[in-house]
């Protein structure tokens, strides 16, 4: 169970990194991320059943995400279309593109193939539990990544991109393309999203082209639960609270799956769950600071009335 919930934390982590980079950093709605979850996951699948070897198929994946993630730029900086619409016409179109990927099948198995799983529990078994092995695994792997975004982050170009959500009109005054930046992060982000859906579908042994179906939802509730465990302005921070949110998410859709029968609650309900708990938390971070002064703010009595 608790091993279960940290592979799935982690892998899902890594997404959440993506949106957090475009919803957060570049303030920009980007609804590519259903598309190229599952054109990572498809990219990884068709590779592997034709022999590439898995860091070549991460990396090819990692390449088709940035890709989605530059026509969703392009179609927003050149073409003068709004962010939401952009990522939804990418989105649309990577439903075609991924199953010409999988040669017109909807769905790919991983069954029979040898994937980086497979690898490391072969290699663990005669040291440590398999389900164990994947985790430490997948820890030391998005441990890895968050690194690296962090450095990332700390470089002027990363500064820069940090700052272009929140003030593009420095980014001008500095003499910065606020476009060139743009492009860069949201293809980093959908990069991100890419190798994500490869890891998902090792993992789950098989790739589907509905496999992104509602991933930028559990990615958004992810981020506004992490940011709710810890308040910080540090990058560092800000992209621990991110993973821990996605653990924490797949904590609580474990527990909705196991024990949600005993308020009549199945397994269709969880996306209505995921849209409610998202709508609780927007509405405490726009109204939170305003009830705690209310309720720290002394009663009015009749002599100050008077």
């Amino acid at each position: 169970m608790l091993e279960g919930i940290l592979i799935e934390g982690f892998i899902y982590g890594i997404m959440v990194l993506g949106v957090f980079i475009t919803f957060r950093i570049l303030n920009f709605a980007d609804m590519t991320v259903d598309g190229s979850f599952p054109l990572g996951a498809a990219l990884m699948a068709t590779l592997l059943i034709k022999g590439a070897p898995s860091p070549l198929a991460l990396l090819i994946a990692f390449c088709g995400g940035a890709a989605a993630g530059l026509l969703t730029a392009f179609i927003h900086t050149k073409l003068k279309i709004p962010d939401l619409l952009s990522g939804i016409l990418t989105m649309t179109m990577l439903y075609s593109i991924n199953l010409r990927i999988m040669t017109g099948r909807a769905n790919l198995s991983l069954l029979r193939v040898q994937t980086l799983f497979t690898r490391i529990s072969n290699w663990a078994e005669q040291l440590l539990p398999v389900s164990l092995s994947i985790v430490l695994y997948c820890a030391i792997v998005v441990l890895i990544i968050k690194l690296l975004l962090d450095l990332f982050f700390h470089t002027d170009f990363g500064l820069s991109l940090g700052a272009l959500g929140a003030n593009p009109q420095m980014i001008i005054a500095q003499g910065m393309d606020p476009a060139v930046l743009k492009i860069c992060g949201i293809a980093l982000a959908n990069g991100l999203v890419g190798i994500s859906g490869a890891f998902s579908a090792m993992y789950q042994g098989f790739a589907d082209v509905n496999l992104g179906q509602g991933v930028i939802i559990s990615g958004l509730a992810s981020l506004m639960i992490g940011e709710f465990l810890i308040r910080s302005n540090r990058i560092s921070i800000l992209t621990l609270r991110v993973i821990l949110g996605s653990i924490l998410y797949r904590c609580l859709m474990y527990l909705a799956r196991t024990y949600g029968y005993q308020i009549n609650m199945t397994a269709n309900d969880l996306k209505l769950i995921t849209g409610i708990l998202i709508i609780i938390c927007i509405f405490i971070s726009k109204h939170g600071n305003s009830l705690k002064r209310k309720a720290a703010s002394p009663p009015l009595t009749e002599g100050k009335r008077l």
